[in-house]
């Protein structure tokens, strides 16, 4: 077994779709409109879906906007550099809600933006192997 993807509800796939392959680098996996049900996926991520999880962003198109509510955390990326990766996102008109910093009680650096819908993405930086700490 392994996850395959988490799914997003969007208010704009338009807007979501450029701040995920701008701001975050992901690649459009694919994308299908249903017109009987009025609603279309478009699946985003790094690599192919089949060897690793994905987000599948859905928008129905009678809807304006979502409550999040409060059961919902964040989705996380691993970065190599939380400073840069935050960067971009500003550069790309996203929103970081949290600079870089170690976390609460931990060493491990990590940040918070904001995708257009609200949900929040944490930024966790890779931390160093000891071959990296050497050189």
């Amino acid at each position: 077994m392994r996850i395959a993807h988490t799914m997003l509800r969007v208010a704009n796939l338009d807007r979501s779709l450029q701040f995920y392959e701008r701001a975050l680098g992901m690649r459009l996996l694919r994308r299908k409109d249903y017109p009987e049900g009025r609603f279309t996926l478009a699946f985003v991520g790094y690599g192919h879906e089949r060897k690793q999880a994905v987000l599948e962003l859905t928008h129905n198109w009678d809807v304006a906007g979502y409550e999040r509510g409060t059961g919902f955390g964040h989705v996380a990326i691993e970065v190599e550099d939380a400073q840069t990766a935050c960067a971009a996102v500003a550069r790309n008109g996203g929103k970081v809600s949290r600079p870089p910093g170690p976390m609460k009680h931990g060493k491990t650096i990590i940040a918070f933006i904001e995708d257009p819908d609200g949900y929040q993405i944490e930024f966790v930086q890779r931390a160093a192997t000891s071959d990296e700490e050497h050189s």
